[in-house]
């Protein structure tokens, strides 16, 4: 085992500080990174040391590995945190960082070599019994051998990009007239945005749930998983709203689900942080998407419902460390919600927003979390993504956590910029959230940009409020039966928070 005494995050915003904070309660001293534009952020000032490495542009800054491992070996760094995005998928920056003799806060190179290929991780997986959305099994060659493959599993289809993520290189096929057209449209931009333009099909669930099981991993072979987050309440293929745990699933779809998820880490001989991600459709079938082989945006409300610091978890599978938690140690307990602030006009088609933070107020209170990496005064940057914070709150349940969240999100105060704060009121108002009656059409479903300046958003509240008032009712007048069930052997699901956590 070795020691991690200082730690370089290779990231910025709120997730560098995140990282940092878990850091400094565990003694161990942080390094940031940063550009030209981030040079006044909180976390460049809340690193015990900070370097920066290059201009705005990411690929002259934040995806400059040279640089960053230099500055790793010119401060005598130990270890390196990539958090979510830039290089944090990255299996030759995570290769040279650990022949640089520094260790990376990840899993292995070779982990997120096969979990970065849609089609490879599929492969890997296909030898456990996990359930695969039907579709060709490799990249697209032969075009007319792929329509055979669409007409068999029947249209409409998704074509997909196997280096892929965000949304980008997809495309629905509604008939095989437009099958050619959609390919090289897709093609086109899988080149563009990864370098690669393999492809391959799969069957269009046409009204899926995004459910995501988060697992840890240790270098000794063990391996949990902390339940699941709901995330399909997004817009242009991103998540936008967060939850845990589903209302979606029950306790037999969250124990196969993390069995699953627990096979497909197995499958690559995962160690670290991970997200294994599935879809579900209307009948409760679920499928294997994908795996995230970092730390998610969303690892928070986990963090809420199972009492677990996911960074510090990290840091000690990193150190060598074997887990100390077990399975039947974790229990859910109470429910988390996120939303994500990003920069962006929801009434002007989500667009993002630049501009100066001329009003900076975040809330505050019981069950109210802000990661964040702003201030009052500072620009919001055209070089990143445009999230400004994410807001979490948490409750004894769901209905409880949507109410702090409504009441967090109108004591949050920003102007200077457009934000999707106003969209996420809207959607913890709406009778289908609050129901559990969505899925990821939520927006084309739901949403017009004319909802967030009319009374049509009050009529819809009105009817969120009664639903949320007779789920309330329901679940207070079952709360003995659900409580017995809840405490079967069997299912290990229990509602409380154990001691050990």
């Amino acid at each position: 085992m070795s020691l991690i005494k200082k730690i370089l995050v290779a990231n910025r915003g709120e997730i560098a500080l995140r990282i940092m904070r878990t850091a400094r309660e565990m003694n161990i001293a942080t390094v940031a990174v940063f550009s030209e534009a981030d040079r006044k952020s909180p976390h460049v000032r809340y690193a015990d040391e900070a370097v920066c490495i290059g201009p705005a542009p990411s690929s002259a800054s934040y995806l400059n590995s040279e640089k960053i491992i230099q500055v790793c070996l010119d401060l005598d760094v130990d270890a390196v945190h990539p958090g979510y995005g830039f290089l944090s998928e990255n299996a030759g920056f995570a290769k040279k960082v650990q022949e640089a003799g520094i260790i990376f806060i990840g899993p292995s190179p070779e982990a997120i070599e096969i979990m970065g290929s849609k089609l490879a991780a599929k492969q890997a997986a296909s030898h456990y019994q996990i359930p695969m959305v039907p579709g060709t099994e490799s990249a697209i060659t032969d075009r007319e051998e792929a329509k055979t493959t669409a007409r068999a599993i029947g249209y409409p289809i998704l074509i997909k990009a196997s280096a892929g993520g965000g949304g980008k290189g997809m495309r629905v096929v509604e008939s095989e007239e437009v099958f050619d057209e959609q390919m090289d449209r897709a093609v086109s931009e899988a080149v563009a945005s990864f370098g690669d333009g393999s492809v391959f099909i799969e069957k269009y669930i046409t009204s899926p749930k995004h459910i995501e099981i988060q697992i840890l991993g240790d270098q000794h072979g063990n391996i949990i998983h902390l339940f699941e987050r709901e995330c399909s309440i997004q817009r242009r293929h991103q998540k936008v709203v967060e939850e845990a745990p589903s209302i979606s699933i029950t306790n037999e779809i969250r124990a196969e689900m993390g069995r699953c998820a627990i096979d497909v880490a197995r499958s690559c001989g995962y160690y670290g942080a991970g997200t294994v991600e599935f879809i579900l459709d209307e009948q409760s079938n679920f499928y294997f998407l994908e795996m995230n082989t970092r730390l998610q945006v969303e690892h928070p409300v986990t963090e809420q419902i199972t009492g677990v610091d996911l960074v510090k978890q990290m840091i000690y599978i990193a150190e060598g460390k074997p887990l100390t938690l077990k399975q039947e140690d974790l229990y859910i307990h109470g429910h988390a919600i996120e939303v994500r602030v990003y920069a962006e006009d929801a009434s002007n088609n989500f667009l993002p927003d630049v501009g100066t933070l001329n009003t900076y107020v975040k809330p505050d209170g019981n069950g109210v979390r802000v990661d964040d990496g702003f201030e009052l005064g500072m620009e919001i940057p055209i070089y990143y993504d445009p999230m400004i914070a994410k807001l979490i709150t948490y409750g004894s349940d769901r209905a409880e956590a949507i109410q702090k969240m409504v009441r967090a999100i109108d004591e949050y105060k920003i102007s200077g910029v457009q934000t999707t704060l106003p969209f996420c009121r809207f959607v913890m108002n709406h009778a289908a959230f609050i129901s559990g009656a969505f899925d990821t059409n939520f927006v084309t479903t739901y949403f017009k940009p004319e909802m967030l300046h009319s009374d049509l958003n009050k009529d819809a509240a009105t009817l969120a409020a009664l639903i949320s008032a007779q789920i309330q009712l329901e679940t207070t007048s079952n709360h003995e039966s659900q409580t017995m069930a809840e405490s079967d052997n069997a299912t290990k699901w229990k509602l409380r928070r154990t001691h050990n956590l």
